[in-house]
């Protein structure tokens, strides 16, 4: 035990933390990936012309937003006691971000001047044809920053994988300092990996927003 603070600490957790940190960035990733096409898939299920497709998709959607992340986590673990931790927890948090990117999508696709959709009408487009090559690529222009934000959002929220024994970096060190009584240190020392990651992402999105505004 050491009353001040123990930067032998820091160097020897450093490589555990780092491991743990690939393991969150590839969360975050692929978690991100999932969230950006599925909530794609539901915002386009959204306004689909019968009640048979969007009142389901309004439902689920509903339910995984309403429901905290951390009793979703566990409760797919449960479920799917057989596969493997990471995979359950990149898909539960590409889940539960698409129905919040859904309606950043949702937002771009409404945002899209209604001359496009009857201009897209009156060349007599197929609907693939008018979503592929004249809606989406507008909507999503438009909500690119927001996705951005979210996908910060995860990153910062990938800790919750360490319920589910997912070996994250979070995970990495509560395993360090219990074992080495170095809970200062090495908790500070992942804050600050999470803040050295996250702050300068969330400055690119700031300038892309802005950018993409004008």
């Amino acid at each position: 035990m050491n009353d001040g603070f123990d930067w032998g600490a820091v160097r020897e957790s450093l490589p555990l933390l780092l491991e743990g940190f690939r393991i969150t960035l590839l969360a975050t990733v692929l978690g991100t990936l999932v969230a950006a096409v599925l909530g794609l898939a539901v915002a386009v299920a959204g306004r689909a012309p019968s009640r048979f497709v969007t009142v389901p998709v309004r439902l689920v959607t509903e339910f995984v937003r309403s429901t905290p992340l951390l009793v979703q986590l566990v409760g797919a673990a449960a479920l799917f006691n057989t596969v493997e931790p990471l995979y359950i927890g990149i898909t539960v948090l590409g889940v539960h971000y698409a129905a919040y990117t859904s309606e950043v999508y949702r937002a771009g696709i409404d945002g899209v001047p209604k001359g496009q959709w009857e201009a897209c009408r009156a060349l007599s487009l197929s609907p693939r044809r008018t979503w592929q090559a004249v809606i989406l690529p507008q909507a999503v222009r438009k909500v690119l920053p927001a996705l951005g934000n979210y996908a910060i959002s995860m990153f910062k929220e990938t800790p919750f994988l360490a319920v589910i024994t997912v070996q994250e970096m979070v995970f990495e060190a509560r395993k360090y300092g219990a074992e080495h009584f170095a809970y200062t240190e090495v908790f500070t020392l992942a804050g600050l990996i999470f803040l050295v990651a996250s702050y300068p992402t969330s400055l690119l999105m700031r300038k892309l927003e802005k950018r993409l505004g004008h």
